[in-house]
């Protein structure tokens, strides 16, 4: 009685009340939205490149300090749309080789290193261990860059690793607010894979013209298909298709721990876009998830599951017979038969064979900024990319770095992989499916910085708040029980 109760008073404040002590910050968000808006349209867009990225900060240190649930949001959102944002600049006034606008994400998220900095000293007592190791082997690879890198490669690097693991602190040290964190999160992903995946329909059918821009300039066509329609890999309001199919793959995990009448047309159009990025990767690890959902859930809602997949399936395999899309689905399947003939795979697989004893021979590491470098002729950053997180670790941060790191990582793994709350929260077993999944996709892709980083950390710091919250509750429960009865 008492828990249903703590959850009606929950389920109140986070459907209520938020929404009226939240109207301050609706209204910086909508304020943010029409000036970069009016700037765009009324001839003042390479003003965009430093008035984005300094009010969307400003906005974030509002919203962090008054309304922390609505930051959350707008944090996620502008991870989601501000590659679009920087494609729209781009195209109008010309490109940006330092394409600084996508330094917005960042600043954003780094708002929370005051987080990081208040509770960080009594973490430790609370739980959060894996955060200070994991952040202890990210200062020793920026001590080591400095010294072996140029400090703008350093910099750029700091904030690929750093950002996840200061955002998933901030989520796991309010875990008294998980039933608010968790609705937030189950509706920006909800909206996410709607708006996104409708749009990446729409870019592989017409192909608009400052994709195509965005395509050829970056030279992305190699990787991202051919500026043209039915021609490109979609990759929505991102900027490419593997964190495109990150996102895509969270959401489309979440959508079976949400409910409304969004959830199928959502589901539709998400699958679509899913499928055509071509990222087999996440198509595994999709896979993954749903095993590992399906394996830690009650049976009714294993039930609820099966027949939200079979309603999933019969919405989205009638829209992959249509012509080209059957064509490009079709063959990205039919590649993992004859993975020895696939470029990407042998690209992978002669990485691995080249650099891997290389890279666990590596104690103390090359340091942050290791992959990124200062393009002598025009003083812009470069990005090598290595498909693989585990050799990227060990290249950077060495073995005297990737030891907390990887122990941090492991302690949370560890933890979650314990919780019994995944039985009756499916948000627990979605959360933790999410995280461990992007665990594995270490293998080939670096998920443990940016975008990606942010939905590995992100969602095991949940699945560990959740646990913290009802581990509070039971407390609770037993005192006012054992008060009771005195």
């Amino acid at each position: 009685m008492i828990s249903k109760q703590i959850h009606f008073n929950t389920f109140l404040e986070s459907n209520f009340f938020p929404q009226e002590r939240s109207l301050q910050g609706w209204l910086a968000i909508l304020s943010f939205i029409l000036l970069n808006v009016v700037c765009y349209f009324a001839g003042a867009t390479a003003l965009l490149r430093l008035i984005y990225p300094v009010t969307a900060l400003a906005v974030a240190v509002f919203l962090y300090l008054r309304h922390p649930i609505l930051y959350i949001g707008f944090t996620w959102w502008i991870w989601f749309l501000t590659p679009l944002a920087t494609r729209l600049v781009d195209y109008r006034i010309g490109w940006d080789p330092t394409r600084q606008i996508l330094v917005t994400p960042y600043l954003v998220v780094f708002v929370t290193i005051a987080t990081f900095l208040q509770h960080s000293p009594r973490a430790i007592k609370q739980g959060g261990l894996p955060f200070i190791l994991a952040f202890i082997g990210v200062f020793y690879g920026s001590l080591v860059g400095l010294i072996y890198n140029t400090p703008l490669p350093v910099a750029r690097g700091f904030l690929d690793w750093l950002s996840p693991i200061i955002f998933a602190f901030h989520l796991f040290i309010n875990w008294r607010n998980y039933p608010s964190y968790r609705q937030n999160l189950q509706r920006i992903f909800l909206w996410g894979v709607l708006i996104l995946g409708i749009y990446g329909v729409y870019q592989f059918v017409v192909a608009p013209e400052w994709d195509r821009y965005w395509l050829m300039e970056s030279q992305m066509f190699t990787s991202a298909g051919d500026p043209e329609p039915f021609g490109m890999r979609v990759w929505s309001t991102l900027h490419s298709p593997g964190p495109f199919a990150y996102v895509m793959q969270t959401g489309l995990l979440l959508l079976f721990t949400s409910s409304g009448t969004l959830i199928f047309p959502a589901s539709a159009v998400g699958y679509l876009s899913f499928l055509l990025t071509q990222v087999r990767t996440s198509w595994l690890g999709w896979l993954l998830g749903i095993v590992l959902i399906f394996g830690s859930v009650k049976a009714h809602i294993q039930m609820r599951l099966i027949a939200i997949i079979l309603i999933m399936v019969m919405c989205v395999v009638p829209l992959t017979n249509i012509e080209p899309i059957s064509t490009v689905v079709t063959e990205r399947f039919e590649s993992f038969a004859n993975l020895e003939n696939d470029t990407s795979f042998q690209d992978r697989s002669g990485s691995y064979d080249r650099n891997l004893t290389l890279a666990l021979s590596n104690v103390l590491g090359n340091g942050l900024g290791n992959i990124w470098t200062v393009d002598e002729k025009t003083g812009h950053l470069e990005v090598f990319v290595l498909d693989s997180g585990i050799l990227d670790i060990f290249f950077t941060l060495g073995w005297l770095g990737a030891i907390p790191y990887l122990g941090g990582l492991i302690l949370i793994i560890a933890s979650v992989l314990q919780y019994t709350e995944a039985r009756f929260d499916s948000f627990v077993s979605a959360a933790r499916a999410i995280g461990l999944t992007a665990c594995v996709q270490l293998v080939g892709n670096s998920t443990m910085v940016s975008l990606a980083g942010m939905i590995l950390w992100g969602f095991l710091a949940m699945a560990m708040a959740a646990h913290k919250y009802y581990e509070h509750q039971r407390v609770n429960a037993f005192v006012e029980e054992v008060m009771n009865h005195r």
